[in-house]
């Protein structure tokens, strides 16, 4: 805690930065469980496979043209946003260095598991210090936004179309992928919960005379609740 009661700086930082590299981490373990990867994970690959680059390297160019799309649906990144471009990427090539390729079967079930599960965690850790979306989630949420549509609708039809894509282009689709879209959610939801930290307390202002409330201030405060509610996008 910081002197005011908010979080730390510091303490967002960490939170953050290990929440990303958790992140690629739990990535490169599902791509070694060899089972099915996540939408996303499936089109990097696949691009990776035609390209000769790593996924890691892929994966930080997609996230890199998806952050241009942005520039039309008038989003604003943050210092989370670019860090997630590059941070992600480069955790997820290190972990496909360190970490071999496991034969048994018996393996790469629990492996699969274990890489949804820090998957959840992770994005309860680097969402919850309020940095900014990841570039993939501010797409979601500029399309909902422009289009009207429901942020479960947006996010389900980009994910159906980056899946077909990958799938396309030969990424791995398997029990882990059906896997991963029917866990992610209901843990991500918990972990953000658990890692949620306090909110920063309005700092101590003299009270102005009291008059009648226009009708303007009640919108002020309704918008400013709204906004801070989605900065944590709906990940079911």
């Amino acid at each position: 805690m910081s002197a005011s009661g908010g979080p730390s700086l510091a303490r967002r930082l960490v939170q953050l930065y290990g929440g990303l590299v958790l992140y690629g981490v739990s990535a490169g373990l599902q791509l070694r469980a060899g089972l099915g990867l996540a939408p996303w994970d499936v089109l990097s690959q696949g691009v990776a496979g035609r390209t000769g680059l790593s996924i890691g390297t892929v994966s930080i160019l997609i996230g890199a043209l998806v952050l241009l799309l942005w520039v039309p649906l008038r989003q604003r990144p943050g210092l989370g946003t670019v860090s997630n471009v590059l941070v992600i990427g480069l955790a997820l090539d290190a972990t496909l260095t360190l970490a071999p390729a496991p034969g048994s079967l018996w393996v790469r079930i629990p492996l699969l598991v274990l890489s949804i599960v820090l998957g959840a965690v992770a994005t309860g850790l680097y969402i919850t210090p309020r940095f900014g979306p990841g570039p993939r989630d501010g797409l979601m949420t500029g399309l909902h936004r422009r289009t009207g549509r429901s942020v479960r609708l947006v996010r389900t039809c980009i994910e159906v179309v980056v899946l077909a894509t990958g799938f396309a282009l030969g990424g791995s689709v398997g029990a882990g992928t059906v896997l991963y879209a029917v866990g992610i959610g209901p843990l991500s939801q918990f972990f953000l919960r658990a890692f949620a930290l306090p909110e920063r307390p309005e700092r101590h202002r003299p009270k102005a005379p009291e008059g009648p409330r226009e009708p303007r201030d009640t919108a002020v405060a309704v918008a400013s609740s709204a906004a801070t509610a989605r900065e944590v996008p709906d990940l079911v």
